[in-house]
């Protein structure tokens, strides 16, 4: 799982005005579903959500594909702004 969160970490970083307050928080809920959070600055949140969505698609998808990868089966991934 670190392996995910570092990935994520350094994505989401090269796309934010502020990345010293990225955080990616990685847990499993009451489902055993593996919940990954992105923590940005609020003024990267349209960055980072992107027009209708689409950036945060885009970045649902990689962090998918690498968790996959790393055989973890059953991700999601919230996107939240401080």
């Amino acid at each position: 799982m670190d392996n995910v969160v570092k990935f994520t970490e350094e994505l989401v970083k090269g796309l934010v005005k502020n990345p010293d307050i990225v955080k990616v928080k990685a847990f499993t809920d009451e489902d055993n579903v593996t919940m990954l959070e992105i923590i940005v600055h609020s003024d990267d949140a349209g960055s980072v959500i992107g027009r209708s969505g689409a950036m945060a698609k885009a970045i649902r998808t990689l962090v998918n594909a690498c968790a996959y990868k790393n055989n973890i089966k059953k991700l999601r991934v919230n996107i939240d702004s401080i």
